[in-house]
């Protein structure tokens, strides 16, 4: 009875569309507007990406060009309803990789701003960590929601 009624309450979040628009509309404006400090400085971008030490230097030009204008695109995307369901599967995986990126750091003890927000941005610690996985559950309902409302085109395949 326990699990019937758990799951009952995930079908009536999943299914309010009210709840999942706020989620589409707070995760897409945070992609658009990281992405948009990230385009103005792009070689600060590029540094912070290596403060990670995860990626050998000749690529992370290629990544502080291409991610920004990735986050506003899917951004957008959950913003206005076009293809939300690859926005929410591909900001869900970005979001995996931060916390991925961030975990690392913690265990190897750098001292690193996190890159993201551009200079903005706040030092690498617990509590962005679990901002992250906060994020990455509010993309995960946004990919598994039952009610489409406020789409224009929700499927991108």
């Amino acid at each position: 009875m326990q699990d019937f009624l758990q799951t009952n309450q995930m079908n009536n979040l999943l299914s309010n569309k009210w709840l999942i628009l706020i989620f589409r509309l707070y995760i897409g404006a945070v992609f658009i507007y990281a992405g948009v400090v990230k385009i103005i400085d792009p070689l600060d971008f590029a540094s912070q990406i290596q403060n990670y030490q995860i990626l050998p230097h000749s690529t992370t030009h290629f990544f502080a060009i291409l991610l920004p204008w990735i986050e506003i695109f899917t951004g957008l995307g959950l913003i206005f309803g076009i293809f939300v369901d690859g926005s929410s599967f591909i900001i869900s995986g970005m979001m995996l990789i931060f916390i991925l990126a961030i975990t690392q750091a913690l265990l190897r003890g750098l001292s690193i701003e996190c890159g993201c927000f551009g200079k903005s941005g706040s030092m690498v610690g617990m509590n962005t960590l679990i901002r992250d996985i906060f994020w990455f559950s509010l993309t995960v309902f946004i990919c598994f929601r039952k009610n489409k409302s406020f789409e224009i085109l929700p499927k991108s395949v």
